[in-house]
């Protein structure tokens, strides 16, 4: 069975005794997962390693960094390694958000790049796809996902893929207080599964476990996840409220 993932992204958000404070909330809400439940928080960089501490031997639960370079080491100033994730015990690295594509210039050749070299280092990347609002009006969208699948990730083997964790963000619902139907989210959580069928086949895009990332709140999350190709959630604001994060793992498909 795919798992049915919550991973909180905080960008760029908090300072290290909030970020403290909210960690240690989570880990005292009680929190139950069940077998093929995960959580996954998205840190920034100068926290992972106080998040990962707090977070101890704690089954199911898992830190990500939210960027990594190309190069495993090298002159490359106020760039993180895999190396040096793998040394603070991190365990997945979010890749290709919309905002690196746009404030970064991240092509689909370095996110590429990134991928092989997290796959390479044992770190499982949480690869972001999704269309901007004039791809969605124009009725393109599945072609330029579809687009951002192949570009970065079918140069990869069913082995290297099997598992995986893609990221579906509608664009026009990151930060906006817009939210997919729960039609549209899962319209575009089947197109990519069988994106990935035709070029892999069944087992392998069964496998995969894709998130929603837009505009997830607590009192959404739960319909959202009802449908049956949405996995879960890559959520932002709502992710750094601890009440409102822990409902929304609560949400998550039994």
């Amino acid at each position: 069975m795919r798992k049915q993932i919550a991973a909180a992204n905080w960008k760029m958000n908090l300072t290290v005794q909030q970020a403290g404070a909210l960690t240690d909330e989570l880990m005292n809400a009680g929190l139950q997962l069940g077998t093929d439940q995960e959580v996954i928080l998205g840190v920034p960089f100068p926290y992972l390693s106080l998040v990962r501490g707090k977070l101890g031997d704690t089954p199911q639960f898992y830190v990500a960094a939210q960027n990594c370079h190309t190069q495993k080491s090298g002159a490359y100033t106020g760039e993180v390694s895999v190396d040096m994730l793998q040394s603070l015990e991190v365990s997945h690295v979010i890749l290709g958000h919309s905002e690196r594509r746009e404030y970064f210039n991240e092509s689909p050749k370095m996110l590429a790049d990134k991928v092989d070299i997290c796959l390479a280092s044992g770190l499982k990347p949480v690869f972001c796809c999704g269309e901007p609002l004039a791809i969605r009006e124009s009725g393109t969208e599945n072609a330029y996902v579809e687009a951002q699948l192949r570009e970065s990730l079918f140069h990869l083997g069913v082995e290297q893929l099997t598992g995986f964790i893609i990221a579906y963000e509608p664009i026009w619902a990151i930060g906006t207080g817009k939210t997919a139907t729960n039609e549209q989210a899962q319209q575009m959580h089947a197109h990519i599964r069988q994106v990935m069928r035709n070029q892999y086949g069944e087992a392998l895009a069964n496998s995969i476990s894709i998130l929603y990332g837009g505009s997830v709140k607590a009192g959404n999350a739960a319909e959202i996840f009802a449908q049956p190709d949405v996995d879960g959630g890559l959520v932002g604001g709502a992710s750094l409220v601890a009440v409102d994060f822990t409902a929304i793992i609560r949400g998550l498909k039994k």
